[in-house]
């Protein structure tokens, strides 16, 4: 094993899923451009050439078109829109066209098309340029939402959503794409549909996906300390979802703490639970709880964003009042953290 950075990872299995077959192709606002969408398309021009990996004008809604029209005559598109937000212009695209052909044909026509989007925070990027949106795309029936946290996770589905035959979401957070971890050099897949457990437990569950999943992860090796052992399953798929994983765990430890990537309000989160609710709810401990942002618009400021992303501290906190452990320590964080550039100590490997 070696290993690379979660950009690196995505670059790779993008370079592969070029060469193993020629009806895939790239586009997208800077796929070109040196910088390369974080690093995740640079030289691949150089590579496969400009009919295959190429850029395109600010016309989000008109070039997903493009890409599903292409999608539905035999092509394998992957479509990048940088950020989530960009790509709220070609909604009506992705929701009434690419999630709608394979049923309104009776599955004569199939939709093979990734959309990548970038999500994320800091840098005082502000309320229009770093939310968590997946719960919009998770709604819609003929959609599948993929959220890796790792590099190996990045590489195997991205590589899956590629060969799927059925449009994909794939939504990368920008503070994952400089983590790092054990990534194999030849070409694999990982299932979509399918959690992980990363961090075995048997005193509470914690469930989580994309960036989220390294606060849980940190989080559950600081309880540690305090004898509560903490299983973290990270999502990985958003939809499908896979719900027998997250049942028989909390069903084992029969507390539960979700923790959004988004806002918990209608979210991810919400939908977990009422899951757990629907199956577990004479076997519950504790109610079941969810952190996420704060039901407002996100801030730029570096001391507001501090209150209203989701944190270890947080997460931490909740589970000691759960347990009733006293502890003279209400923030975990470390001191020397800037709030909204990426956490130092989340490099990885995880």
């Amino acid at each position: 094993m070696r290993e690379i950075k979660f950009y690196e990872a995505i670059r790779e299995a993008t370079a592969q899923c070029l060469e193993n077959d020629e009806r895939v192709y790239i586009m997208g606002l800077g796929v070109p451009d040196p910088k390369g969408i974080f690093g995740t398309t640079v030289n691949l021009q150089e590579e496969f050439g400009k009919d295959r990996v190429f850029d395109m004008p600010i016309i989000e809604n008109a070039a997903t078109g493009i890409a599903i029209g292409t999608a539905l005559v035999g092509m394998r598109p992957i479509i990048t829109h940088q950020r989530v937000e960009f790509a709220i212009l070609s909604m009506e695209q992705i929701v009434n066209q690419a999630a709608k052909w394979y049923h309104m044909t009776a599955g004569q026509k199939n939709v093979p098309l990734v959309i990548r989007m970038i999500i994320g925070r800091g840098w005082g990027q502000g309320a229009q340029h770093c939310q968590s949106l997946e719960s919009w795309f998770a709604h819609i029936p003929g959609l599948k939402v993929v959220m890796p946290s790792s590099p190996h996770d990045a590489k195997g589905l991205l590589a899956s959503a590629v060969e799927d035959n059925n449009p994909v979401i794939f939504l990368e957070h920008r503070w994952l794409h400089n983590t790092y971890g054990n990534v194999p050099e030849y070409y694999y897949k990982l299932p979509i549909g399918k959690c992980n457990i990363v961090e075995p437990g048997s005193d509470i569950t914690i469930v989580a996906h994309s960036y989220a999943t390294l606060l849980a992860i940190k989080a559950a090796r600081i309880l540690s300390e305090y004898n509560i052992n903490a299983e973290v399953i990270d999502i990985r798929t958003i939809r499908p979802l896979d719900k027998e994983t997250i049942i028989a765990s909390v069903k084992k430890t029969k507390r539960v703490i979700v923790v959004d990537n988004g806002w918990a309000s209608f979210g991810v989160s919400a939908e977990i639970i009422a899951i757990i609710a629907e199956n577990l709810s004479s076997e519950l401990i504790n109610n079941p709880i969810r952190i996420g942002v704060e039901d407002v618009p996100v801030p730029s400021t570096r001391e507001l964003a501090k209150h209203a992303y989701p944190n270890t501290s947080k997460i931490i906190n909740t589970v000691l009042n759960i347990f009733n452990v006293k502890s003279d320590k209400i923030d975990f964080e470390d001191p020397n953290i800037m709030y909204d550039v990426p956490d130092q100590s989340f490099m990885g490997p995880f």
